[in-house]
């Protein structure tokens, strides 16, 4: 077994023991995992670690994963989320299982601006879960949809699982920002329809009725009172709009500089760069009541770049040195000698994924088998996006996943079930089709946009 391989499990191993066993922070984990691998070099680690470090320190997905965390600092912290709220609650109030169309809607919001599956299922479920129970629903069924939907914090873009993905020396150099970023929104949606199902199938099961009964405000009232709200997907619209599609075309067809200018456009840096902005511009005054000081500003976000920031910084860094470390040739060989098909190789991987993202969140679970997962992937035939897209979608069913879900305890304590009550429906109505939706992707028997 050569050094990367043996530096990869060392670091699948070192993740799981800590962040199981020892129940520390998985920041720690991932520094003494970067230590460790650098060991691997011997003489070389000095250097190695070093490279890395600056490798991780000048890659500006570090810069952008950041950003995302301040957009969604001040999100929670404004009115925007309450006027996105108003308006899908009159959107689907009237429909038999609105509550549960708004959870998803919502959940789908917060998946597109934070990327969190346990903060996605806090948010939406403080917001629709006596909702559901009180239009019909059984604990269990909302525990489950609740803490099924939080995976959407992951199974859409952006996400600190789409970051980490992007450091991946298999990724790098073939597979860019956007097209991630889209293939994983296209995703996503696929995620949604299958929500739609478990959602149509409840509602029919426990006889459900509209939650609006009667006479409720007009859509255009609603509109007009909230509607500014929904300016904050300018803020994705633009960048995706200037660099891929007719209007991306249209510019960088007028002039070499014009195509240059459009090509240097990273929508990883510009998304949340500017719905911070939207975020900022339409509810600067409400932020600034809530935080009250600048003290109290700084006090309440360095906690949120404590965790990210340090979790990025140094599995980037790993990544890096693992990579030095000969991986790529040590996967080639390792399959070589197995043989296997290209579907059952890739069942085998999103299983894997699944099972390593029950105990695990889906960063960790990316951090400690994404890189090996990738690779294999794409050794056995599969597009690089596709493999990329299918990993990051198993690892949403972290959201769903028993028995450490933090979504899953969330979702039971707004519904006052109990968790083991659903651990069955949600491995069966989330986690087994959202690995198969991997697995169509991976196969390119669900399309994505290259």
């Amino acid at each position: 077994m050569g050094m990367g391989l043996s530096a990869m499990i060392v670091f699948i191993l070192l993740i799981i023991f800590w962040s199981v066993k020892v129940k520390r922070n998985i920041g720690e984990a991932m520094f003494i995992g970067m230590i460790s691998v650098s060991l691997f070099g011997g003489k070389e680690a000095p250097s190695l670690l070093i490279d890395g470090l600056k490798y991780a320190l000048n890659y500006e997905v570090l810069f952008a994963s950041l950003a995302f965390v301040f957009m969604s600092f001040l999100l929670q912290h404004s009115n925007v989320l309450d006027g996105l709220l108003n308006i899908l609650n009159r959107m689907f109030g009237k429909l038999k299982g609105g509550p549960a169309y708004v959870n998803t809607a919502l959940s789908s919001v917060l998946g597109m601006l934070s990327g969190g599956n346990t903060p996605n299922a806090a948010t939406s479920g403080s917001f629709t879960a006596q909702w559901l129970l009180k239009s019909g629903w059984s604990k269990e069924a909302a525990a489950t949809l609740i803490a099924g939907n939080g995976g959407l914090g992951a199974g859409f873009p952006p996400s600190s699982s789409l970051f980490i993905v992007l450091a991946f020396p298999t990724v790098v150099g073939t597979v860019s920002e956007g097209q991630l970023y889209i293939a994983l929104f296209i995703t996503g949606i696929y995620q949604v329809i299958w929500r739609m199902v478990y959602i149509h199938y409840n509602v029919r099961k426990f006889n459900i009725q509209p939650s609006i009964q009667g006479e409720a405000s007009p859509i255009l009232e609603v509109f007009r009172r909230n509607g500014k709200s929904a300016l904050i997907f300018l803020g994705a619209v633009i960048p995706v709009a200037l660099t891929m599609g007719p209007l991306a075309d249209f510019f960088a067809n007028r002039s070499e500089i014009w195509e240059k200018a459009i090509d240097s456009i990273n929508i990883l840096v510009w998304i949340p760069s500017l719905m911070t902005f939207f975020i900022l511009l339409l509810d600067y005054k409400g932020i600034k009541e809530k935080l009250q000081t600048k003290e109290n500003f700084i006090k309440e976000l360095l906690p949120h770049f404590k965790s990210i920031g340090g979790l990025l910084l140094f599995v980037f860094a790993a990544a890096n040195i693992i990579s030095k470390l000969g991986l790529a040739n040590d996967i080639v060989a390792l399959l070589d000698g197995l043989q296997l098909s290209k579907l059952l190789t890739v069942i085998i991987i999103c299983v894997l994924i699944a099972v390593v993202a029950g105990p695990l969140s889906s960063t960790a679970t990316l951090t400690s088998v994404g890189i090996v997962s990738h690779a294999i992937l794409i050794y056995a035939g599969v597009d690089p996006l596709a493999a990329a897209v299918a990993i990051l979608v198993v690892a949403s069913t972290e959201g769903a996943s028993p028995p450490a879900s933090g979504a899953l305890f969330i979702g039971c304590g707004l519904t006052g079930a109990e968790p083991q009550k659903i651990f069955v429906p949600l491995i069966v109505w989330f986690v087994v089709p959202i690995t198969a939706i991997a697995v169509l992707v991976a196969m390119g028997l669900m399309p994505i946009p290259h």
